[in-house]
């Protein structure tokens, strides 16, 4: 038996205090976390829709009963088809993160494989994903090359 399992509702303070995680080894000191009760509502209402576009598989910590020791969130879009990928579907690896205190027991790449296995049975044609240094050994070993494409961003 796997010990990834998909997020639930029940879920959804866990995986918002686990992307937290991830924000803060990203930036230089702890970030706000005023945001998250804003979020909640509708991660806890896609965390309900089994077959919606957007998925969170976890492990629970083996040492806290009711903390989560790893995630990872994904979500399925659809562009126009086009060559190499016809249905036009694309999967968007996000929120991979793991408790400090949990780390090197191979949590992440069970939960990563997990929502792999979840895009390829949705038809995705590929996988994206943005990744830190410390993080793409992980990637590449799961098949993830370098993307070539510049990417440009436009906040509203």
């Amino acid at each position: 038996m796997s010990l990834v399992r998909r997020a639930v509702p029940g879920d959804a303070g866990e995986v918002l205090r686990l992307r937290q995680v991830m924000i803060d080894a990203m930036a230089a000191a702890p970030g706000d976390t005023g945001w998250h009760a804003g979020s909640l509502p509708e991660l806890r209402a896609r965390l309900a829709e089994p077959d919606g576009d957007f998925a969170a598989f976890v492990v629970d910590h083996p040492d806290r009963p009711g903390a989560l020791a790893a995630l990872v969130a994904g979500t399925l879009e659809y562009r126009i088809g086009r060559a190499g990928n016809p249905r036009g579907l694309i999967g968007y690896v996000f929120s991979v993160a793991t408790d400090q205190d949990a780390r090197r027991r191979g949590y992440a790449r069970a939960c990563v494989a997990e929502l792999l296995e979840w895009f390829r049975e949705r038809g995705a044609g590929h996988v994206m994903l943005t990744s830190t240094a410390e993080a793409e050994p992980l990637y590449a070993s799961l098949g993830f090359t370098r993307d070539t494409d510049p990417s440009m961003r436009l906040y509203l």
